[in-house]
């Protein structure tokens, strides 16, 4: 079983996007000892399909990646990618729809942050300039948002990046072909392993805030996880299309 993890916020609010630090240090120190490989997306991807292997990715690139996940990560030899809202860079996560979950505002990592974090491993992606929904964008709008958050990696890194995340799980026709001819790959909300067949522009990831009572995570490959995503991806499934109904996000 191979799988792309999402991680937001590491704090202490319960929030929608949130892991508790003692969560948080209990599934690195299981993910250090367990045979399940830590990997990079990339090397995932070059996985066997039957491989016991996960990647971790970090949403919106939060002060706190910086100050508890990056080094408890390092310490451990783990890969992690970060994605990083750019126009938000060094200021909060203050964007549409945050407060709607009861999401707490949040610092943001500065330029200077994300730098040393990319010098010390940690690969970089676009999460779009604004942290805007891709679905209600007209194409030009599609352009700025995702074209224009790599041109800003690019010149603030010195390093273009070949991964993004599409945020709320909101995609388009038009985005998914953007983000195919500019990005290796790009992260979805849709709540399941990484399959073979899997285009590299749609590639599902398993939201841990949903695996953050003791004892989720080390059920790791068994049927009653797989029983367990299978139930809480169409419980979002259900969510987003009310919300879709609604206009909400």
């Amino acid at each position: 079983m191979r799988a792309i993890l999402t991680y937001h916020s590491i704090d202490e609010s319960g929030s929608a996007i949130s892991i508790s630090e003692h969560t948080f240090r209990a599934q690195v120190a299981w993910l250090a000892r367990a045979d399940v490989r830590v990997v990079s997306v990339d090397a995932l991807l070059r996985l066997p399909a039957d491989a016991d292997a996960v990647a971790l990715t970090f949403d919106d690139g939060f002060v706190n990646f910086g100050d508890i996940a990056a080094p408890l990560l390092a310490e451990h030899g783990l890969p992690s990618t970060l994605f990083v809202v750019t126009d938000s860079v060094g200021r909060t996560n203050r964007w549409p729809g945050a407060s709607d979950r009861g999401v707490p505002e949040l610092p943001l990592l500065n330029w200077d942050g994300i730098g040393r974090l990319r010098d010390q491993g940690v690969q970089i992606g676009a999460h779009t300039r604004t942290h805007a929904n891709l679905a209600r964008l007209a194409l030009d709008r599609l352009q700025d948002e995702i074209v224009g958050s790599a041109d800003r990696i690019r010149s603030e890194t010195g390093r273009a990046p070949n991964a993004f995340a599409y945020p709320y799980g909101a995609i388009s026709d038009k985005a998914v072909q953007i983000v195919a001819s500019r990005f290796l790959w790009g992260c979805t909300t849709e709540m399941r392993a990484v399959a073979s067949a899997d285009a590299r522009a749609l590639l599902p990831r398993l939201d841990m805030f949903y695996l953050r009572e003791p004892g989720q995570l080390e059920r790791w490959g068994t049927a009653r996880f797989r029983c367990r995503l299978t139930l809480r991806a169409g419980a979002r499934l259900m969510r987003r299309g009310l919300r879709s109904l609604t206009g909400g996000q």
